[in-house]
């Protein structure tokens, strides 16, 4: 069973995270809102609120331990771009985020993404 953490419970993580479940994955999802994470409770196996830019809050998510790790943050791309980087430093073997643009792009890919999705 893939194990995948999705931070981001926004419209895309929210999508990636009922399609995971569909797949049988084992489904973390992280986000500030409370509210956000209300609604994705029911197509995750477990969900944190928190701050992916704190590198502290990752660590005790244990990001190594997961297949692949879905940055899904629209809003704020420097959010997104602090969020891959510390992924990455903290052991994520797969990372995977969203740009909305090519130098949105470039610059993940240089931080520690693997992939770059555009929704």
């Amino acid at each position: 069973m893939k194990s995948v953490l999705i931070i981001g419970a926004g419209q895309f993580g929210s999508n990636i995270a009922k399609r995971m479940k569909e797949l049988r994955c084992k489904v973390m999802a992280v986000d500030e809102s409370e509210a956000c994470i209300n609604e994705i409770l029911p197509y995750v196996t477990s969900a944190r609120i928190g701050d992916s830019t704190n590198e502290e809050f990752l660590r005790t998510l244990g990001v190594s331990d997961f297949d692949v790790c879905i940055v899904a943050l629209g809003g704020l791309f420097q959010t997104s771009l602090e969020t891959t980087s510390l992924l990455k430093e903290l052991g994520a073997k797969k990372v995977v985020s969203r740009a909305t643009n090519n130098v949105q792009m470039k610059f993940l890919l240089r931080n520690g993404a693997d992939e770059v999705v555009y929704p």
